[in-house]
Parts: structure tokens; C-alpha cells; sequence
């Protein structure tokens, strides 16, 4: 994508639909004068008394114990400079964006116009009362520091400028860790910070609290090593000026043990990294280039520990493992300040996580057989779900511990489960799929590329690296869709009818016609239906010439599955496909089967649609928890369409005694665990969270699922394809770009699978 092209998506992204990227909405009921009488006057008052009686019933009767307030003025924004207020409310709305997604908290982003460090300070005093706690945001240091320093004494709640100790926190969990693995103390170690801005002198502050000791640090500036001897010194500079007579950061790194770096990209070079001591440990983390580029550092030394701020190398210190978690903590205690032992607790929290067992569904997320603590991991990955759980009851405990939480926690279990439950509104499981998908993108063919959606897709796909693209249909029309939307890439672009496929073409017919010749098809036929786009890459997926396949954008599900079937045919061992929509709802994702291809399933047929699709939940590192769905529970209708689904129970329960799985059961009693274990406490899934529904028809779950996506605004993935020998996936008719773009990574992640079990099945049989 050219570089028009991105600046015209990104501000297309922030316009529309709606401008910017947070709203307010209701949690109260709304619809009846009864509610609005109780949510405005006369009913509002009752609150408004009990808060006069005792202010901290503001926290029970107001949303202030889950509202941060993220406040800026827009004089160090990102790697924008002063760019002033208004112009930092974009970022400010996306850090409100994360606090909502990684941890379930409101944000009231704050742009506040004034440089004035009194008058920013009484500003943010001033609307205190209204959050529960101050992110400060894109200040410029040295004020930032008199900032924070001021608001944290003089508020009753937590306040942390993220960019002075969210890298702090992240990276001093990465240096344990690093240190570990090294060998080597903290207190012995020799370190070198490149950077004097506010995260430097935070990271050092917090690495000293941890053991560094202050006479074997070095930093440096943009004017060279900050030593005791220049001149016009900054207080916060002279803390950590060196008695050392060296001038460059070259000098600096001779047998340093670690560096941290806070400034500029490309400062370092190989002779320098070549003279520190044996094992040494590098945080380039500059963004968007490092000090010194990833693949060149450990090329250089095979004995290094590298981490950069980047999400495509190994050892990411990304500032979104710590505040969001850490605001959580100090929320949920009603905590006065965020202080030095409620940070340390965050940084143990995160080094120990690191070293625990990888859920499956973080290697699947990062394309890894095993994430193991070592050298390419010594911090915990953004997606992991742990660590809503992790981090905030350690940030929390440190809270109550160290004297500033309000709101003791005593349940602890209780507590993290309410922690995991935050997580059920929240998308993550779309960034998981991208980013597996873009550890080994695959060749995908768009079966209708002649429509702007369609390539739209295509671009997205090439452009985040998910796919690469084979557009199929009218080279013309393809091509002035792809001007249009600047799509100039150099991707393959077939026209079957043409002339110059014919050979291909005929091949391909051969090929069919060899499988179908018993079954009605001629030649002739054969070579008539490969020039129909369906057909053409059914038979470029089987004979390699493509990995995966998406189609159905324009047509109905049945015309395009009739030649699949054809074609592809089914998996070795499958008797049939079905197809499941992984629904995004607020309870989490919600896996229906089976929405597109089984009209009225039998009782075998709905076990087989059970057991695929528990392999498919699997695929996406979730442990499948079944309810078979239908309109009575537990033997209470003696009529087939109950029976079949009972039937099927007991089959499944007989065979596979392990899966989680009952029924049949009606959805309301399938969803709401308290009903269920009150009238029937003897079901498998008792205590359990269902993720997975199986329907007795097609009609019940299409419709369910389409429901759910037009009225709740729940994002649908699918249907997804289970059951066929090759990755070959339908869309729904008109689907959306972004439907279409969750599609293909979806296609090439099943392409990863089966690419992974034909070369585990050649393994097993050259042995």
C-alpha cells in the first residue's frame, strides 16, 4: 500500500462510521418513563443524598471506581513532538481504546491547553472528583516529573504518567528475567542508558529499587555521557551523572553487561555490542527502529538477550503488559496512589509469568510449537489471558499491603474470576487469528475479485501480511477496482476464460473429468465448467496452485458448495461437512454449528458436527464446551426432533467419555449456569462456561447466529468450513470487508493445519 493509500485508511479509520474511537453508553435500562424517572429526576436524587451523607458512596451508586480519566497536553506526543492538545486527542482516545479491551475500564480522555505546569496541575485537581483514577499522558520532561510528583500528593487517587513507568515496569520484568538466564546479579551488573527522558530515568529509578546500584550505571544524552563534571544539569540528570571520565557511548559499552536503550535508532553498532561482556543484555527500544536493528545484534553475538519495542521479534516491551492491568488492581482495592511496591508487584508478576506453562492458545496466537522461558522469551505476550489474572490481585495485594487500599480484597478465587469474566466483551480472539496467520501466510485465491469488497479484502490481507493474494475474474475490472482503492501491489491476477489459461485450463479438465468420468461428466463438460471461476480454484487448491480459497461473496451458499464438494471432496475419515460461526459476543466467543450445510441432521450426523466442531474450537486453543441445543430439556419431549439430539448425547458420552458435552438442553439453561445447576445438577456442564452450541436444524442455527449479528452487533467469523480435504471456505452473500478479511485468515490458518499433518503423517511413514 502506498503511502497516500495508508494516510487516507487511517483517517478514513478515525472518520467513519462514527468520528473517533469511543463512545458512552447506558448500563442502565432505558426504555420506559419508570426508568428514566429513576435514572434522572426524581429518582436520581436518592444517590445523590447518600453520596452527600458519605462521599465514598460515590464509588457504590457512580461509574467513578471503573472511570480513568487519560490527560495530556500534547507536548511529547509519540514520536510527534509538541503538537498541542487537539491534535494528541486521537491518541489519547486509543489509550482509552486499550484500558476498555485489555481491561475492561471507562476512560474520559482530557486534552488540557495550557504548557503552564501550575495550571495543568490545578486543572487535573480540579476534575479529579469525577475518576477513580489520572493516566497522564504525553507530557513533555522535565515538567512531567513535577507533574506526577505533585498530583500523587496531593490526590486521594492513583495517578501514573505511563510514559515514564509503563516501559519502567515492562522492561525492569524482561531484565529480571534476562539476568536469570545470564547468571548474573543485579547488583553487579555494569549498565549503560542511552536516553535521559522521563521513561530513562523512571527505568533506572525502578532498576535501582531492584538492586542496580548507581555507581555501575552510565547515561547518555544526545550530548554524549552525562557525567558530574557538565555543566547546566538537569536535577533529574545529575541523580545519575557518572563519576566515570568517558565521554561517548562507545566508551560506555565496553563490558557493559546490559544496555538499555531510550533514544534513537542505529546508534549502536556491532563493535560495540562485540565489546561487551559475555552474555550481554540489549533492549533496543526505540520505536519504530531500535538502537540497533534485531537480526544484526544476534548475528553479531549468539550469546545475547535481545528485546526490542517491536511486535514482529521476540521480547516485545510493549506498555500494554502493564497499565491497563495495573490501574485494574488499583481500582478494584480503591487504592490512593500507585506507589513503588504496587509497581515492583507488577514487574514480579510479569517476570513469574514468563516462566510459567504457555496456554495453547498463546503458542497458536504466535505460531509456536512451545513458547518456553529463554532467550526469545523472558516477558509474557500481549494476548496472553493470563494476565488479566495475574497482575492486577499482585498490584492490588501490594496495594493493601503497603497501607493505600480503601476496598480490601479477602476472596481472592472470587476475584480472579471476576477478572476473567472482564475479558468476555472483548475481541482479542481476531487479533489472535491475524497474527497466526501471519506467521506462515499462505498463496489464498478470491474466487470473485471482480467485486471492490472482495479486493478491498485482498488488500488488507496482503497489507498486514495475513495472505498473499490470487485474484480471480476480469484482469480489467480487477485491475480498475485495484487503481481505485490504490491497491498496487504486484499480485497474481487469472482470468480462466482467457486464452492465455487455456493450457492450465485444460489441465485442470483433464484432472476432473479423470475423478468424475463415472459420474455423469465429459471432457467436454469438464473443460466447459473450468472456465467458472468456483471451479478454476477448486482446482488450483488441489493441485497446489494455491493453498486456500474464498469465495461465495456474490452468490448463494449452495452454488458455491455444490462444486466444492465436487472437487475438493471431503477429508480422509469424514462422511460429511458442516459448518460453524465463531460468534463475538459479551459473554466471549460463541462457537454455532451448524449454520450453513446440514438442512435436518441426524443423530450420527449431529455427533459427527459435534466432534468437528470441537476440533475446530480446539484450533483456536479454546478447550470446547459443549451444550447440543433444542427446544426441550433432558428426555422432556418424546418427539424425534428432541430424541435425535438426546440420541446423539449418549453416543457422544459413550464414545468420548472426555468431551466436555450434554444435552439436550434449551439455550437459557445451555447460558445461564445459576438455572442450570439449580434444576438439573447433575449435567456435565454444571460449573462449566459453555462456548459451543450444536442446533438440531440448519434453519435454527442460521437463524440464531444472524440474529445474534444484526441485533447484539456481534461480530460473526464464518461460517467456517469443517470436514472438506482442502482449506475451501464460503462466505455469507454481500459479506462484509472486514468478514471477508477474518475469512482469509481463518482460510490460511486451516491451510497451516493441514500443511502441518501432511508433514507430521510423511514423518510418521518414512519411519
Amino acid at each position: 500500500m502506498s503511502k497516500q493509500s495508508k494516510r487516507r485508511e487511517a483517517l478514513v479509520y478515525h472518520a467513519k462510521p462514527t468520528p473517533g474511537k469511543i463512545q458512552v453508553v447506558p448500563t442502565k435500562k432505558y426504555a420506559t418513563q419508570r426508568d428514566l424517572s429513576l435514572a434522572y429526576s426524581p429518582g436520581v436524587a436518592e444517590p445523590c443524598l447518600e453520596i452527600a451523607k458519605d462521599v465514598n458512596n460515590v464509588y457504590k451508586y457512580t461509574t467513578k471506581g471503573n472511570l480513568v480519566a487519560v490527560i495530556s497536553n500534547g507536548t511529547a506526543v509519540l514520536g510527534l513532538g509538541n503538537i498541542g492538545p487537539e491534535a494528541s486527542k486521537p491518541v489519547m482516545e486509543g489509550k482509552g481504546l486499550l484500558f476498555k479491551i485489555f481491561a475492561d475500564i471507562d476512560v474520559f480522555d482530557i486534552e488540557v491547553d495550557t504548557e503552564d505546569v501550575e495550571a495543568f496541575i490545578q486543572t487535573v485537581k480540579n476534575i479529579a472528583p469525577t475518576f477513580g483514577g489520572i493516566n497522564l499522558e504525553d507530557i513533555k520532561a522535565p515538567e512531567a516529573f513535577e507533574i506526577e510528583r505533585r498530583l500523587k500528593e496531593e490526590l486521594d487517587i492513583p495517578v501514573m504518567h505511563d510514559d515514564q513507568h509503563g516501559t519502567a515496569i515492562i522492561s525492569a520484568a524482561a531484565l529480571l528475567n534476562a539476568l536469570e538466564l545470564s547468571n548474573k546479579k543485579i547488583e553487579n551488573v555494569q549498565i549503560v542508558i542511552s536516553g535521559a527522558g522521563a521513561a530513562a530515568i523512571s527505568c533506572t529509578r525502578l532498576y535501582q529499587a531492584f538492586g542496580a546500584k548507581r555507581e555501575n550505571i552510565v547515561m547518555t544524552d544526545s550530548k554524549g555521557v552525562i557525567r558530574q563534571d557538565r555543566e547546566n544539569l538537569s536535577t533529574e540528570k545529575s541523580e545519575f551523572a557518572t563519576h566515570r571520565k568517558i565521554d561517548t557511548l562507545d566508551e560506555a559499552m565496553k563490558d557493559a553487561d546490559v544496555f538499555i536503550g531510550l533514544s534513537t535508532a542505529d546508534i549502536v553498532s556491532p563493535d560495540m555490542l562485540r565489546a561487551m561482556a559475555q552474555n550481554p543484555i540489549v533492549f533496543a527500544m526505540a520505536n519504530p527502529d531500535p538502537e540497533i536493528e534485531y537480526q544484526l545484534a544476534i548475528d553479531t553475538r549468539d550469546d545475547i538477550i535481545m528485546a526490542t519495542g517491536r511486535s514482529d521479534h521476540p521480547n516485545q516491551v510493549n506498555n500494554v503488559l502493564g497499565f491497563p492491568f495495573i490501574f485494574r488492581g488499583a481500582l478494584d482495592v480503591r487504592a490512593t496512589k500507585i506507589n513503588e511496591a504496587m509497581k515492583m508487584a507488577a514487574v514480579k508478576a510479569l517476570a513469574k509469568l514468563a516462566k510459567e506453562p504457555v496456554p495453547e492458545q498463546v503458542n497458536i496466537a504466535y505460531g509456536e510449537t512451545r513458547l518456553t522461558f529463554g532467550k526469545e522469551y523472558i516477558i509474557p505476550k500481549p494476548f496472553d489471558p493470563r494476565l488479566i489474572a495475574e497482575v492486577p490481585p499482585a498490584v492490588a495485594k501490594a496495594a493493601m499491603e503497603s497501607g493505600v487500599a480503601k476496598e480490601p480484597i479477602y476472596d481472592w478465587e472470587k476475584y480472579r474470576d471476576t477478572l476473567m469474566e472482564r475479558l468476555g466483551s472483548d475481541n482479542k480472539i481476531v487479533r489472535l487469528l491475524t497474527n497466526r496467520a501471519k506467521m506462515n501466510p499462505k498463496r489464498v485465491v478470491y474466487a470473485e475479485a471482480d467485486q471492490l469488497d472482495v479486493v478491498k479484502a485482498a488488500q488488507i490481507a496482503y497489507d498486514e501480511g495475513i495472505a498473499i493474494p490470487i485474484l480471480l475474474g476480469r484482469k480489467e475490472t480487477i485491475q480498475q477496482l485495484m487503481a481505485e482503492i490504490e491497491f498496487d501491489a504486484d499480485v497474481e491476477i487469472i482470468d480462466p476464460k482467457t486464452d492465455e489459461e487455456e493450457e492450465r485450463r485444460n489441465r485442470y479438465a483433464k484432472v476432473y473429468w479423470s475423478h468424475r468420468k463415472r459420474k455423469g461428466v465429459t471432457l467436454y463438460s469438464a473443460e466447459k465448467l473450468l472456465r467458472e471461476r468456483n471451479y478454476f480454484a477448486a482446482m488450483m487448491v488441489n493441485e497446489g496452485d494455491a493453498d486456500a480459497l474464498i469465495s461465495g461473496y456474490s452468490r448463494s451458499y449452495p452454488t458455491v458448495f455444490k462444486p466444492m464438494l465436487e472437487l475438493v471432496g471431503l477429508a480422509k475419515n469424514a462422511t460429511r461437512a458442516a459448518a460453524t460461526n465463531l460468534m463475538m459476543t459479551q459473554r466471549g466467543p460463541m462457537f454455532l454449528s451448524d449454520t450453513s450445510i446440514n438442512i435436518d441432521p441426524t443423530a450420527e450426523d449431529l455427533a459427527k458436527i459435534a466432534l468437528m466442531t470441537a476440533r475446530t474450537v480446539r484450533m483456536f486453543g479454546m478447550e470446547p464446551v459443549i451444550a447440543m441445543i433444542s427446544y426441550a430439556n433432558f428426555g422432556s419431549s418424546p418427539s424425534p426432533r428432541a430424541t435425535k439430539v438426546r440420541q446423539a448425547v449418549a453416543m457422544l458420552h459413550e464414545s468420548h467419555p472426555d468431551l466436555i458435552i450434554d444435552g439436550e438442553l434449551q439455550t437459557d439453561f445451555a447460558l445461564n449456569s445459576e438455572m442450570l445447576q439449580e434444576v438439573f445438577p447433575f449435567s456435565k456442564l454444571v460449573g462449566k462456561k459453555v462456548n459451543t452450541l450444536i442446533f438440531p436444524n440448519l434453519e435454527s442455527a442460521n437463524i440464531t447466529y444472524k440474529l445474534l449479528k444484526e441485533l447484539n452487533k456481534s461480530e460473526s467469523i464464518g461460517p467456517i468450513m469443517m470436514g472438506m480435504r482442502k482449506p475451501v471456505h464460503i462466505l455469507q452473500l454481500e459479506a462484509s470487508v472486514d468478514e471477508i478479511v477474518n475469512m482469509t485468515a481463518i482460510a490460511v490458518i486451516d491451510a497451516q493445519q493441514k500443511e502441518r499433518k501432511e508433514q507430521e503423517l510423511k514423518a510418521s511413514l518414512e519411519k
